[in-house]
């Protein structure tokens, strides 16, 4: 993948240039590394958001209106060049084209994690949120086939077992991004070249999460 050589020579160079923040360096490394797209995001502090709209629905946990998509393979001046606009803001990923996103509660998500590696099953990343969800990366298309994944697994109320599928149109919070002024989102699972860029079909880790969301119900 052309974009992974030349991102790592660019980051590891720009880490050691001076004007670099944070931010465009976890960016440079979605894209580059990954091959991720990535999207400025709102922040939100004693509850205001960022974007400067009073009856923002999301406060913190949306893209910029009119922010630039940093498209995969973008190296670290790239980035730094498009996100001079935004500076200090939240890293969002679109989910849908590299990855779609199993969402979880946190407790089941990580007891699911141990299982899965235990049992040797391929996982991509996964990240945990500041406000007690489990974030599954696995392969576009899951989001629109979990309910009938579910259905032929036997669990045909998902909604019961608070698991759910995020797919084109949606987008999740970055590590280690702040969300919704909660605080940071942090890697349960952080990316490989592996995993990253090859994220796993949903049916080799469904049954698990839903058994274990299940056995997690209060």
């Amino acid at each position: 993948m052309g974009f992974t050589i030349g991102g790592i020579r660019e980051i590891r160079s720009g880490t050691r240039r001076r004007g670099r923040s944070s931010e465009c360096t976890a960016v440079a490394e979605f894209t580059g590394l990954w091959g991720w797209d990535a999207v400025p995001g709102a922040r939100a502090a004693a509850g205001a958001c960022s974007c400067g709209r009073s009856d923002c629905r999301r406060p913190g946990a949306h893209p910029l209106e009119f922010a630039p998509r940093v498209p995969a393979g973008a190296t670290l001046d790239d980035v730094t060049r498009m996100w001079a606009d935004f500076p200090g803001a939240s890293v969002m990923l679109p989910v849908g084209r590299a990855f779609d996103v199993i969402d979880v509660a946190e407790p089941a998500g990580r007891r699911a994690l141990v299982r899965l590696e235990r049992m040797g099953l391929p996982l991509g990343p996964v990240t945990a949120t500041p406000d007690g969800r489990a974030q599954f990366l696995v392969a576009p298309g899951a989001a629109a086939d979990l309910p009938n994944l579910l259905y032929r697994m036997g669990w045909d109320d998902p909604v019961s077992l608070d698991l759910y599928g995020l797919g084109p149109g949606t987008y999740i919070t970055a590590p280690p991004s702040d969300r919704g002024g909660l605080g940071p989102v942090r890697w349960l699972r952080p990316p490989a070249l592996d995993s990253a860029t090859r994220p796993p079909a949903a049916r080799l880790l469904l049954g698990t999460l839903a058994y274990v969301a299940h056995r997690s119900r209060p």
